[in-house]
């Protein structure tokens, strides 16, 4: 099968629904029914995605959709390849995943700890507001709130980094994706219930001007949401068939 076939296949956004809608409400759409398809696997990790097919796919111009496209390269759910259009990124490895994990442990807990002692009045209120969204979202059904909501998680971790004032540490923590890749393994709404509580206490440490709590919180976070994770690689390990029978 064709790697493109899978993008528009959600008639819920055919271009019946998406026709005669300003340009950036139309650029919305496209968005959110990219985000849906790439969050339920409806669209094939390290699959071909082009402006031109989406248009025919969605009934729209090219212009919302380069516009939605360029918002998803921000955010590290497309790269763009030259003379070629765009590509969902590959779908991680277990190696990529241990060492993201063990770039977030030497980086994030040490940016809220800064974020404790430099964040400003405003940055806290920042922080709580993207919370709130998070709240929201996770009432929600299905993967497009779900895929919004590893996006505001993806913020929170940016905006706590930016709050430190390291900027090596916020633009290398940036170019991970970190969080778009972690959501994109797993649709599972218990996932954004138990991130929520643990978002939560790093806030309440940032805001109490809390150094060691931060970073106690975030290490915390970023251990369990590796356990969360790593159970997908660990499941599709095969069997050990050597002579012996046993695991390592």
């Amino acid at each position: 099968m064709d790697d493109e076939a899978t993008i528009g296949r959600d008639r819920g956004s055919s271009g019946a629904q998406l026709n005669g809608r300003p340009r950036g409400r139309l650029a919305d759409e496209v968005h959110d029914t990219l985000l849906r398809q790439l969050m339920s696997s409806r669209i094939v990790p390290d699959s071909r995605v082009t402006i031109d097919a989406l248009a025919r796919e969605l009934g729209v111009s090219q212009t919302p959709i380069r516009d939605a496209l360029n918002r998803m390269e921000a955010d590290g759910l497309v790269v763009r390849v030259p003379h070629a259009g765009y590509r969902i990124p590959p779908q991680i490895t277990r190696e990529r995943f241990d060492d993201m994990l063990e770039i977030r442990l030497l980086l994030e807990p040490a940016a809220a700890r800064r974020a404790a002692e430099r964040a400003t009045a405003s940055q806290v209120t920042e922080l709580r507001g993207l919370l709130e969204e998070m709240s929201q979202l996770e009432e929600g059904d299905g993967p497009q709130a779900y895929g919004a909501f590893g996006l505001r998680d993806a913020a929170f971790h940016d905006l706590v980094a930016k709050s430190g004032g390291n900027r090596l540490v916020r633009e290398a923590l940036a170019r991970l994706h970190t969080h778009v890749h972690l959501f994109r393994l797993l649709y599972d709404t218990q996932v954004t219930n138990l991130a929520m509580s643990e978002h939560d206490e790093i806030l309440a440490a940032i805001a109490a001007r809390d150094p060691d709590q931060a970073a106690y919180a975030m290490r915390r976070h970023i251990l369990l949401s590796g356990d969360r994770f790593r159970h997908l690689f660990d499941d599709a390990r095969p069997a050990d068939t050597s002579s012996t029978g046993g695991l390592d």
